[in-house]
């Protein structure tokens, strides 16, 4: 269920990407689509009832029932290149903003018909 919820925030962050004219809606477009591969790689990932991968006294009976920890630290690591890609794009626009006066697409291209 999780992943057809992951699945619907990218197709809006395409939807996004390929429809808006503001460059800061199409950075926010970017970022909902990167949250629902997020997402869907995080439920991948789950397992139910599954315990995490460290054993312990009260956990050392099995492996079978553990959780995959590549998923999460996959993620963990796409939040943060994330920020960091965000944060770049955002100076971008800002730089935008000052070169041209507006961060529209189409007011920059010239075209307004």
């Amino acid at each position: 269920m999780i992943q057809y919820f992951s699945i619907m925030l990218i197709a809006i962050g395409i939807y996004g990407l390929l429809s808006q004219k503001n460059l800061v809606k199409l950075v926010v477009s970017l970022n909902i689509a990167e949250l629902g591969v997020n997402i869907f790689i995080v439920s991948i990932g789950y397992v139910a009832e599954g315990n995490a991968p460290i054993l312990s006294p009260v956990v050392n009976k099995s492996t079978m029932n553990f959780v995959d920890p590549l998923p999460q630290a996959l993620v963990l690591t796409a939040i943060v290149i994330g920020v960091g890609v965000t944060a770049l794009a955002l100076s971008l626009v800002l730089k935008v903003m000052d070169s041209y006066g507006t961060i529209e697409l189409d007011e920059i291209r010239g075209d307004n018909g």
